[in-house]
């Protein structure tokens, strides 16, 4: 019988879902198996199911809601597709309505853009030359790099955020989703502050610089930005674009603080449960969730599938396996709030350096 029908790892490759949300229609009962091994659990798939999953995949990237896809499957192969025509048109009717709404308000907030004043501007045009720490600078762009965007569509998030203020050097990455935030001490300027946005592959080319633990030169002169290492040097254009105000995105409110031993913890979210239950996209990628509570004896626990109580907190579990890797020590602070409100990963021995990751809302 296996051998006429395809693994779920293979419909997953011919038909362009997932595996966890073949796993998830499954349980929607929208695109059920046509065997699962009594034994192992394992799903097997018919050759005419191929065509309802790539549908369905067409559907799902579409937005269609879930109600209007179960009819349009089960009228698919109908001698009479009236109402699979008919679901189609309404979903097109909405996508439009909203894309009008949409472009009615975008239109509305550059007109107010427009008539605002950018203070931004005035930030990129400074020229300062300062000293800088190697090793903080070093583990202050380990502590965020992980976090910045990748996506063509928002080439502002496409590199580190170096605000110097004072003496000190705040380095900044975010992709929407998740955000890191750390500091290195600087001697040698003493005027207004500066922000510039260093491209990703700038910010490595000084990161491989930073091997020693003297003191580096970093030169910020107009659309430029250089760091100097003795005779090596990294430089290049900032990106023309402005960042956003990341000290008002992490104003969270006060939550409940646990500790965690990285390694243990770690290994919990590795190993813990996926969330089979619910299929995630993110920027055309699915991902799997990582539930988290906090114990009243402060102990944070991985939530097993089917344990969705609203007050727990939900969030990329590939990400957050990629903040505690930033955060570079053996023990760390999780930091929660309401289940809306993000999750903070703290340093135990700095307040300047930690990330935020956003939440994921649980559908039950």
């Amino acid at each position: 019988m296996e051998s006429e029908m395809r693994s779920i790892g293979e419909m997953a490759r011919d038909s362009g879902l997932s595996v966890s949300a073949l796993r998830f229609y499954d349980g929607a009962g929208v695109l059920v198996p046509a065997w699962v091994d009594p034994v192992s659990g394992y799903r097997w798939y018919g050759p005419e199911q191929l065509e309802e999953s790539r549908l369905l995949a067409r559907l799902r990237r579409a937005g269609m809601p879930l109600a209007d896809i179960r009819l349009v499957l089960a009228g698919w192969s109908s001698a009479d597709t009236d109402l699979v025509r008919k679901l189609l048109q309404a979903h097109l009717r909405r996508l439009e309505l909203g894309l009008s709404d949409a472009r009615s308000e975008f239109s509305t907030l550059r007109t107010l853009l427009e008539c605002r004043e950018n203070p931004m501007t005035m930030l990129r045009t400074a020229t300062v030359r300062l000293a800088v720490s190697a090793p903080e600078l070093a583990a202050a762009l380990d502590a965020v790099r992980f976090a910045a965007s990748a996506d063509p569509e928002l080439p502002m998030l496409g590199g580190v955020l170096f605000d110097i203020e004072g003496e000190a050097l705040h380095v900044v990455a975010t992709d929407r989703y998740r955000m890191a935030v750390a500091q290195a001490g600087t001697t040698g300027h003493g005027g207004p502050r500066v922000q510039v946005i260093v491209p990703s592959p700038l910010a490595d080319a000084m990161r491989a610089l930073l091997s020693d633990d003297a003191s580096v030169q970093l030169t910020v002169d107009g659309d430029r930005v250089a760091l100097e290492a003795g005779d090596r040097q990294a430089a290049g254009q900032c990106l023309d674009h402005d960042f956003p105000d990341y000290r008002r995105l992490v104003r969270l409110p006060a939550g409940h603080r646990a500790l965690v031993d990285v390694t243990a913890f770690r290994e919990a979210v590795e190993t813990g449960a996926v969330r089979a239950s619910e299929v995630r996209e993110q920027d055309g990628v699915s991902y799997d969730l990582s539930v988290l509570k906090v114990g009243a004896d402060g102990v944070v626990t991985v939530c097993e599938d089917g344990d969705d109580d609203q007050d727990h907190v939900a969030v990329n579990r590939d990400f957050l396996l990629q903040a505690l890797a930033a955060g570079s020590r053996d023990q760390l602070i999780l930091e929660f709030g309401t289940p809306t409100a993000p999750l903070a990963i703290r340093r135990i021995d700095t307040e300047d350096t930690f990330s935020i990751l956003m939440p994921v809302r649980l559908e039950n």
